[in-house]
């Protein structure tokens, strides 16, 4: 035996930069780009205007996904790196106080003051690893483990454009009316919903069927505002 545990379950990254942004955006792209193309048609018959809609709102959205994730993500990471640099200084001016601090956040788990002194100075006696454990204690964040900013507003840019292509595939190839569009998203956005659910505790039905409503009733409603603006001649 080598002396360490044996691990006998894996739990899924709950902490990567990639998750968020792509489920994020490929339903945020799915749903606007659905939204803005039952708007347009609600208010036009021309299905080439429609189609420079939805290719405008496609390219325009997973841009600005991209831009923002990239920002976001960015401010994120650079405020945790100030404030791990700030811990890292404290660890080398104040090794004493921080290694009784990190005794007691022991304690108030539950773990004797005496055993607690002593695992915090095995751990205190080596700098990084100290650093990484008062990190994870004081912010919730891993030095080495921080969100990528492009990996974040590449896979936004990617997720959405997919997500909003879905709803323009059919007048690109031609088809007159918003009838195969609006059942293709449909059909989309519920199993874009059901698909999440493999990550989530959320049974596939539920995040299908939640997913379907939302969308369909922002549809309805740029559709609706469309129709109006259309036959009143703006």
């Amino acid at each position: 035996m080598n002396g360490r545990a044996e691990i006998h379950h894996r739990h899924r990254d709950v902490t990567g930069g990639w998750l968020r942004p792509s489920v994020f955006g490929a339903m945020d792209g799915l749903v606007s780009n659905f939204a803005l193309i039952a708007g347009v048609a609600g208010g036009t018959a021309n299905t080439r205007v429609v189609a420079l809609g939805g290719v405008a709102g496609l390219a325009a959205g997973a841009l600005s996904m991209a831009g923002g994730e990239y920002v976001s993500v960015a401010s994120q990471r650079e405020l945790a790196q100030a404030e791990i640099a700030v811990e890292r200084r404290e660890l080398a001016r104040h090794p004493d106080d921080e290694r009784a601090e990190l005794a007691q956040t022991f304690v108030d788990k539950g773990v004797t003051p005496g055993l607690a002194a002593e695992v915090a100075r095995q751990i205190s006696a080596h700098p990084e690893r100290a650093l990484e454990v008062h990190s994870r204690n004081e912010l919730g964040v891993v030095p080495g483990e921080l969100p990528s900013p492009m990996v974040a507003a590449v896979s936004s840019f990617l997720s959405f454009a997919v997500g909003a292509a879905l709803p323009l595939l059919p007048y690109l190839f031609g088809v007159q009316g918003l009838e195969v569009s609006a059942v293709l998203s449909c059909v989309a956005l519920f199993a874009a919903g059901a698909l999440v659910s493999a990550v989530t505790a959320r049974s596939w039905w539920y995040s299908g069927l939640r997913q379907l409503v939302v969308g369909a009733v922002a549809a309805a409603v740029t559709f609706a505002l469309g129709n109006l603006i259309g036959a009143a001649g703006l």
